[in-house]
């Protein structure tokens, strides 16, 4: 195998083994704070409510249901947090042979050598893969998006992938919840607006 073609495997398994540990750091970051965020802030407005009146509304209200619904589903992976992390960081350590990998790979000039280092890649990648947990908790590919993109070092990665702010840095899936987002705003303004011109036709209207 030609060193060109080796150091662009071993970068896009370091994609798929950096993302994959950063996803697992997502869940786990999520099943260990999230909870605690969710009864600070229930709690909170919960205490609010008894001296501000508006707090009491209905759309308060659900809105703390859903909150406690979110609670509750998250608390079905509590049991297996131990293993998250536990995998977060055999995964991480497997990120980082790969980047040791790469530039030995990169500096290295007997060309014998490419066959050894193509080894070790399918080794470092098949621990990759006994270590993973296939099931994720909900929004952590957006979570491990920003962790992996914003956080993490990836300068090596990106020498061979290139990878460009709006097609891989932002999640798919970001830019259709944008969309419906905006959608929705949309509608509800003209909503707002058909009402508006609604009650100062009535106003205007003669008697």
């Amino acid at each position: 195998m030609k060193k060109d073609a080796l150091l662009k495997c071993i970068a896009e398994t370091g994609y798929n083994v950096g993302f994959g540990g950063r996803k697992h750091w997502a869940t786990y970051d999520i099943v260990d704070k999230v909870p605690g965020f969710i009864g600070f802030f229930s709690t909170a407005m919960g205490v609010f409510a008894l001296v501000y009146d508006s707090l009491s509304a209905k759309d308060i209200s659900a809105a703390l249901v859903v909150l406690g619904v979110i609670g509750l589903y998250i608390s079905f992976y509590d049991s297996k947090k131990s293993d998250y992390e536990k995998a977060a960081k055999s995964i991480t350590r497997n990120f980082n042979s790969l980047r040791d990998l790469y530039r030995t790979a990169q500096n290295s000039q007997d060309d014998s050598k490419n066959e050894e280092h193509y080894n070790q890649l399918m080794e470092i990648e098949n621990e990759y893969y006994s270590n993973s947990i296939s099931k994720q908790i909900l929004f952590s590919d957006w979570y491990a998006h920003y962790k992996f993109f914003w956080q993490y070092q990836i300068d090596w990665v990106e020498e061979q992938k290139k990878f460009s702010f709006w097609r891989d840095k932002i999640p798919l899936t970001g830019w259709v919840a944008l969309a419906l987002l905006l959608g929705m705003l949309v509608c509800y303004s003209l909503g707002k607006i058909d009402i508006i011109q609604s009650c100062y036709a009535l106003c205007t209207s003669p008697t």
